[in-house]
């Protein structure tokens, strides 16, 4: 048996924070860090900086400016899968297959507009089908599997600075989390973070910019997860955010998530 260490990152922008990608893998040393939002080709995907560091294993999904997912790796991936949950090109899922057996599905949830509402608000209705159609698949999926990534939903009351404040605002409303609840029913996701830190713990993973010092209200949002097939859940031996990234130079502003299995 090894262990498996796989990291999760919303880094908006692979290129402007390159430097702080080099120093989280240095520090943390995933074997396979998966990144969304990365906002860039595929063909000017920054490998260089990754080699440097033993990352020689890439699946790839970007387009230029916006979204975009990628799973680098030290060790090979696999039968790469590519989803698109609106039919409309967007660079959002993308999974893999490990020599171990494990399947590995990195996706960005799109957010969802500003009006939780879809008939006033097409970004919302988008949103809400992306969900309805990972819930068909997921509902499918027979492997043991990790599912990472931005979410773009905080479900538990716990999740938020303030579930009173926030429920009218997305990310956080009731038709959100009551489908994101049934995605993770379609398959009997394990939430690896409330796993390791049950609720009412505070377990942000996102700040907004609009803040000059995230820490002063600390007005958080848990929108990343890792879910884990049952199965597989139970060989999870570790699980934790990275906050202190937050802090870095020129930060994204979500933080690292990490995952360590038995294998």
């Amino acid at each position: 048996m090894s262990s498996l260490k796989i990291a999760s990152w919303n880094i908006n922008s692979v290129r402007a924070r390159i430097d702080i990608v080099r120093q989280f893998l240095e520090q943390e040393q995933p074997d396979i860090l998966c990144l969304q939002e990365t906002k860039v080709r595929d063909d000017i995907f920054p490998f260089t900086m990754f080699r440097e560091l033993g990352y020689d294993h890439f699946e790839l999904k970007g387009q230029p400016m916006h979204h975009g997912v990628a799973i680098i790796s030290k060790i090979p991936l696999h039968d790469s899968g590519r989803h698109d949950w609106q039919d409309n090109g967007e660079a959002r899922h993308v999974g893999v297959r490990l020599d171990c057996g494990i399947r590995l599905e990195n996706v960005y949830i799109p957010a969802g507009g500003d009006i939780p509402d879809r008939t006033v608000n097409t970004k919302f209705g988008q949103k809400l089908d992306f969900l309805e159609r990972m819930i068909a698949w997921s509902g499918e999926l027979k492997e043991p599997t990790l599912l990472v990534g931005d979410f773009n939903i905080a479900p538990l009351e716990c999740d938020v600075w303030s579930h009173k404040q926030l429920l009218d605002v997305v990310s956080h409303t009731p038709i959100e989390v009551e489908t994101l609840g049934r995605l993770q029913a379609s398959h009997g996701w394990v939430d690896l973070g409330r796993h390791f830190y049950p609720a009412p713990a505070r377990l942000h993973t996102w700040w907004s910019y609009r803040s000059p010092d995230f820490t002063a209200n600390d007005r958080g949002r848990r929108l990343d997860h890792m879910w884990a097939s049952p199965d597989l859940a139970k060989k999870a031996t570790g699980h934790y955010i990275c906050e202190p990234c937050r802090s870095w130079i020129k930060p994204s502003d979500h933080i690292p998530l990490v995952t360590v299995l038995d294998v």
